[in-house]
């Protein structure tokens, strides 16, 4: 039993009055209400770490599960009313602590959005308690955590928001937002972006909905839904007790960004080649022109961000090249029910010497692995509950898929076989085998896995 997440974006429309978005005093208001919030947020904050210790304090409680007295560290629930009663004037509780009046300092602040911004206090605040005891118990000099900032997304609870569709033929659709204008809290309408795609994932049966988060930018304002579902998967070592079990192992590249494998009974099935569609070529060109302009530019002034629509370029092709190889794996691993999906343990990958232009891209290709590996295995599971296993990666790339023997890679130029470390094929010198090196790597993930090669790692040179 597991849970998947995800998060549907809904767009609101701050384009000019005249052409159906928002006017300028509604803009300002979506920034009043974030500050306001993040002022309401510092206060506890200040609050929670002012009593540090009942963060941390013991609270004992009746276990239905286990029929007994148990103790546990006290909840969020419990410490986000603790902090209302210590912190709000009401009638069971008519003075505050001293110095602590929350009523004083925000009079109109909705109770929706105060115990939003306590919830926030008190993760920010465990957080940075838990980071500074770990700190101070490794003894470092250096590295010391700083204090937690106040600034954050607002969480819009029931109560703060709602989502208006209007007919389908006009195509008008209207969020309902609490906001602060700089005077009072009232209640605004927000022309919004909507698309079917966003209908179809918002009604969703399946999907739970959770709190929306209002995200604000430079140029755009976002409503970011986050939506759960629980998923039902089998435990990876009751799964290889199976005789008839589906792996699927991915070789991930430069060139060709996935090499999909299918396996049952010991024999690949099935082959997936995903390519890059010229997408190194073009992200180190960009990187390239980047590289030049920096060097043309001279020494960077702190603080400012040169060539930042390339930049945000280079990340949206990245960005886009990670979702649909992810989305490829998905559907592969949807059409064999209760298979694994495999993958190598890639933590460091180390950039070689080269030009900066160079680096930068190996470097922008490396991030693409990890993308492509993280939203895979998300979307996996949430698809068909696919559980995701990374494997040794020693060997993978060196050894032959079919003899288990130390072979070569090698590349034609000019008509002649040269042995190069980058080369497209793989030749084993034992067996004679020649096949696609990014297709050995993959069956060899699968080897991997069963624990059918037992390769001697490499010692380390001596001097």
């Amino acid at each position: 039993m597991g849970q998947a997440t995800r998060t549907t974006k809904l767009l609101l429309h701050l384009g000019k009055r005249d052409q159906g978005g928002a006017n300028a005093d509604k803009q300002a208001a979506l920034t009043a209400t974030v500050e306001i919030l993040n002022r309401a947020r510092a206060f506890y904050i200040d609050f929670f770490l002012a009593y540090a210790d009942k963060l941390a304090e013991r609270v004992h409680y009746y276990s239905e599960e286990h029929l007994e007295m148990r103790e546990r560290t006290i909840s969020a629930n419990e410490l986000l009313t603790w902090a209302e009663a210590c912190t709000v004037e009401t009638e069971a509780h008519p003075h505050p602590s001293s110095g602590w009046s929350f009523s004083e300092r925000f009079p109109d602040l909705p109770f929706i959005y105060r115990r939003s911004v306590i919830k926030d206090a008190i993760g920010k605040a465990r957080s940075y308690l838990s980071h500074r005891a770990q700190w101070e118990k490794s003894g470092k000099k250096k590295g010391k955590p700083g204090l937690p900032g106040n600034s954050d997304h607002p969480t819009l609870y029931q109560g703060t928001y709602s989502l208006q569709m209007e007919s389908a033929e006009v195509k008008q659709r209207f969020v309902r937002l609490k906001v602060y204008d700089g005077k009072a809290w009232r209640w605004v309408n927000y022309p919004v972006v909507c698309s079917r795609y966003f209908e179809q994932r918002l009604h969703d049966e399946t999907w739970e909905q959770q709190s929306p988060i209002l995200v604000l930018r430079a140029q755009s304002a976002e409503l970011h839904v986050p939506q759960s579902k629980k998923i039902t998967a089998k435990k990876v070592k009751d799964s290889k007790l199976d005789a008839d079990l589906v792996t699927v192992a991915i070789d991930l590249n430069v060139r060709n960004l996935a090499v999909i494998t299918v396996r049952q009974h010991g024999i690949i099935i099935e082959t997936v080649f995903v390519t890059d569609h010229g997408l190194d070529q073009l992200r180190y060109r960009h990187l390239r022109r980047i590289a030049k302009k920096q060097w043309l530019s001279g020494k960077p002034v702190k603080g400012e961000h040169s060539n930042q629509q390339l930049w945000r370029h280079i990340d949206h092709m990245n960005e886009d090249a990670a979702h649909k190889v992810a989305r490829i794996i998905a559907n592969v691993c949807a059409r064999y029910p209760g298979c694994v999906l495999l993958f190598e343990r890639l933590r460091k990958i180390r950039v070689g010497r080269a030009s900066t232009s160079r680096r930068m891209n190996r470097k922008r290709a490396n991030q693409l692995r990890g993308k492509i590996n993280q939203y895979a295995r998300e979307k996996a599971f949430a698809a068909c509950g696919t559980v995701t296993v990374e494997v040794n990666p020693h060997g993978t790339s060196q050894y032959c898929s079919r003899c288990g023997q130390l072979g070569e890679r090698f590349s034609f130029q000019h008509g002649k076989r040269i042995r190069v470390k980058w080369g497209k094929l793989f030749w084993c010198p034992h067996c004679h085998y020649e096949v696609n090196a990014d297709w050995n790597a993959s069956v060899n993930v699968q080897h991997s896995f069963f624990s059918e090669f037992h390769w001697q790692p490499r010692f380390k040179r001596s001097g």
